[in-house]
Order: structure tokens, then sequence, then C-alpha cells
């Protein structure tokens, strides 16, 4: 029996994701009048969600990578960051890390509850 699991794994990725999505919403602010400047943004979630059921050794090899996102409308200048987009998903990328962290939190209480460590 390993002492961490799938979940566990799992919820690493997934902040560590969180974070690298947060380097590139900075990054999209910073360069918010940068003509020619590409939003970019993080998709690990899809991922992590088709490894999460074939295993822990599928859950490790995700590996969250920063985009250009192909979606996003480009102004006249040339650049594709829209500020207003860019607060809600800080925003949002902000509540997800704080979940995760709680979660994170929540699980090691419980594991140090178990072995006797308060």
């Amino acid at each position: 029996m390993e002492l961490f699991d799938t979940t566990q794994t799992g919820l690493e990725r997934a902040l560590s994701g969180s974070a690298l999505r947060q380097e590139a919403i900075a990054s999209n602010i910073a360069n918010v009048n940068t003509p020619g400047y590409r939003r970019q943004d993080v998709d690990f979630q899809s991922a992590l969600q088709a490894a999460w059921g074939e295993g822990r050794s599928a859950v490790e090899a995700v590996s969250p990578a920063v985009s250009v996102d192909p979606t996003a409308a480009v102004r006249q200048d040339g650049s594709s960051v829209d500020i207003d987009v860019e607060s809600a998903a800080q925003s949002k990328n902000g509540l997800q890390y704080e979940a995760i962290t709680t979660v994170l939190k929540t699980r090691n209480a419980i594991l140090r509850s178990a072995i006797g460590i308060n």
C-alpha cells in the first residue's frame, strides 16, 4: 500500500497547473498594451481528467504547459489580451488554487491524525 494515492498526486499536479496558469495570466496582464502579443493560457484540467482514470503513473505524466490561446479575439493592434477576461481568469484561478490547497491541507491533517502526529 502506497502512502500517497492517485488523488494526492492529482491534487499536486492540479496545484502546479494552477500556479503555471497564474504566471500566464500575470504575463497577459503585463502585456495588455503590447502590440501583437497573443494571450497565453494553461489547459491542464482536461489532460488531468483524462489521466485520472488510468492511474497514478498517468496522472504523474501530466505536464501543464503554457500555450497561445487560439480562441481569443484579436484587437486592431494585434494583441489578443482583454483585461476584463484576464481579471476574471485571475479570480477564478485564485479560487481554484485556494480550493486545491484546502483539500490538500485536509488530506494531510487526516494522514497526520491517522499516524498519531498532531
